[in-house]
């Protein structure tokens, strides 16, 4: 199964790399076919050498020139031979590159190497494994909110769904190293797991982890035991779609204004206020001051609705005597102005987990 998903790579690499040889050896063959003839007609003839060279060119280009000079009955013997194999060479050669225009391997070569080129320029992105219905609410926010991203999935009809939305995306299978290193896991913030089967997001989140242990993943888990199993195989977090939905549906049941204010500042593109975090500058002037000695409301406008320590703590709802300290993570509510004001205020270097810059689009 692995071996079929990356075979479209392999043979797209080794047609390049035939076509590449056989194309060379051709040259090649009629380079030597060219100066065996001159040499062939500078002996046999006792021509002189441009007088040799024209004649070879006439004769393998099939022009039909008359004879530069009388030739002989062993120069017309050479003559036949020469038109033999220059036939057979330059046929070779003709057939080699029509069957690859035929197959569009061209198309296929350049649009591989445009893929590579994008995702060779790509960084601090996020990585979406999987263009399911999972996935696609997962891109659509994403192009929403501005975040760079990429799409990888081992349908090629899920990959041109993804094109035509205007998504960066590429075919491979996300459970192999070479495939993750191709999006570029080494310089990806964040992969997002939404595969259909549990053991593919499995396989995924080991193999980024192994080849980024930076990296955070989130994986999608179809009951209480896969999740756990996520969790040990290294995900930072785990979403059940029907434990989530289970428990969305109750919320909604029991506190419908809440649930609606909540995903007004969650998710869609036309939002007043937005919740995000911020990781405070390990430079920041304000380490060791307090919410009111930093003026924090008073300068962006923005609330802090809670504060997670870098020992895992969580503060929410912070009063104004809370001490901000080393490493904190801020969760804040404001418009999108306030939040870039508080982004300028607590992380001036931009250590901020998501920009804003796009978020009033």
């Amino acid at each position: 199964m692995t071996e079929a998903r990356s075979s479209n790579l392999i043979d797209l690499d080794r047609k390049y790399q035939n076509l590449r040889l056989d194309l060379s050896l051709g040259v090649l063959a009629l380079v030597s076919l060219i100066l065996l003839g001159t040499l062939g007609y500078h002996f046999l003839e006792g021509w002189s050498g441009i007088d040799s060279l024209f004649m070879t060119v006439i004769t393998l280009t099939t022009i039909g020139f008359g004879e530069t000079h009388p030739l002989d009955e062993r120069g017309r013997i050479f003559t036949m031979v020469l038109i033999g194999l220059g036939i057979v060479i330059i046929t070779y050669m003709g057939n080699r590159f029509t069957q690859a225009l035929i197959e569009g391997y061209f198309q296929k070569t350049i649009k591989f190497r445009q893929q590579t080129k994008i995702m060779e320029s790509l960084n601090n992105h996020y990585i979406i494994c999987g263009f399911g219905r999972a996935g696609r609410q997962v891109t659509s926010e994403f192009d929403h909110e501005g975040v760079p991203f990429v799409v990888i999935d081992s349908s090629l009809d899920q990959i041109h769904a993804a094109e035509n939305l205007g998504y960066k995306a590429i075919q491979g299978d996300a459970t192999l190293d070479e495939d993750l290193v191709r999006v570029g896991i080494e310089r990806a913030i964040c992969l997002i797991c939404t595969l259909p089967s549990d053991a593919e997001n499995l396989y995924t989140v080991m193999s980024a982890k192994t080849l980024n242990p930076q990296i955070r993943a989130i994986a999608r888990a179809s009951n209480e035991e896969a999740i756990k199993k996520m969790r040990r195989g290294g995900a930072d977090e785990v979403v059940s779609p029907y434990i989530t939905g289970g428990k969305r549906m109750a919320a909604a049941a029991l506190r419908p204004q809440v649930m609606d204010f909540m995903d007004g500042i969650l998710s869609g593109k036309n939002r007043s206020y937005y919740i995000e975090e911020f990781c405070l500058d390990l430079n920041s002037l304000f380490i060791g001051q307090t919410l009111q000695e930093a003026k924090v409301r008073s300068q962006t406008g923005s609330l802090v609705l809670a504060i997670r320590r870098a020992d895992g703590d969580l503060i929410g709802g912070p009063s104004s005597e809370t001490t901000i300290q080393q490493g904190d993570v801020f969760i804040c509510m404001g418009t999108g102005e306030q939040l870039r004001k508080l982004n300028q205020l607590l992380a001036p270097s931009s250590k901020l987990r998501r920009s804003h810059h796009n978020s009033e689009n």
